[in-house]
């Protein structure tokens, strides 16, 4: 991972331990790792002493996947910025998708924060505090090259693919489709592969990256991108005020420092200006 000026230089060093937990490590800290005080900086409490415990859902990339044996992504770069702030180090668990929309892990106090590319709704904020958003988003239908798919129109009558529990397979529900769900994003993919669906439904960062392998760019394309209108956002515990304050001190100074900037041509591409201006959300 290349260096941000403003930055200390960080390693993604995650190794696999028990039961779906990675721990990756950020920033140089001067905790104790581990032991000791679960206050960071800024009176921000802590569910591990030394740690800046991250739920997130594998594999999701550019956001968050497992690259050489590392969770690397745009999610994990920009939450180690927060663990960077709070003087310690970014721990991962890989957890199922269906808890973010609860908050159950931030709840039982598994997690201090959840990080997976996720949209912000009304309906999550009941459970949920949002973080200012950091990425506009986009649906795209993928689609095999033989499957006669030029547009979302001719979807129907098509077996149309998507990840369980996202708000693409929301959206195809609501235009009335009946899509196949899949578990994970590369599940998705492979649906598409096997044939087991003509096209899929999700996030166009997402499609980006499976096209940037010629095998796929050969076999599928983009019939059609839909504005839907979302932004992602990180999540805390509802009435988590400080660590909530935290993260989005970090996004703010990552746009205003050139950040941002850097780790979004790094993992999604030519940087587009209107995803550093969002506007904050109200959580």
């Amino acid at each position: 991972m290349n260096s941000v000026p403003g930055r200390r230089t960080r390693i993604l060093a995650a190794t696999t331990a028990a039961a779906g937990l990675l721990l990756v490590s950020g920033c140089s800290s001067d905790g104790d790792g581990g032991g000791g005080t679960k206050t960071a900086a800024g009176g921000v409490e802590l569910v591990k002493a030394g740690r800046l415990t991250t739920c997130t859902h594998l594999p999701y990339p550019p956001f968050q996947s497992e690259i050489d044996g590392k969770v690397q992504g745009f999610d994990v770069s920009l939450i180690d910025l927060v663990a960077e702030d709070l003087g310690v180090k970014q721990e991962i668990r890989d957890t199922p998708f269906e808890n973010f929309k609860t908050g159950a892990f931030l709840n039982s106090g598994e997690c201090d924060l959840a990080a997976a590319g996720m949209t912000i709704t009304d309906e999550r904020k009941k459970n949920v505090d949002f973080s200012d958003p950091y990425f506009e988003a986009t649906q795209a239908v993928l689609a095999d090259r033989k499957a006669g798919v030029g547009s979302f129109a001719d979807l129907k009558g098509k077996k149309v693919g998507t990840q369980a529990q996202t708000t693409g397979e929301d959206y195809a529900k609501s235009q009335g489709l009946d899509p196949v769900s899949f578990e994970s994003s590369d599940a998705v993919l492979n649906g598409l592969r096997t044939r087991q669906v003509d096209a899929v439904i999700i996030d166009y960062p997402v499609v980006q990256g499976w096209l940037k392998d010629k095998a796929n760019a050969d076999a599928f394309e983009v019939a059609e991108q839909i504005n839907t209108g979302e932004q992602y956002g990180f999540t805390v515990r509802k009435g988590n005020t400080k660590l909530l304050a935290a993260v989005n001190k970090a996004l703010t100074d990552a746009r205003a420092d050139g950040t941002y900037k850097k780790l979004y041509e790094q993992w999604i591409g030519p940087y587009d200006e209107s995803a550093a201006s969002a506007s904050p959300s109200a959580s």
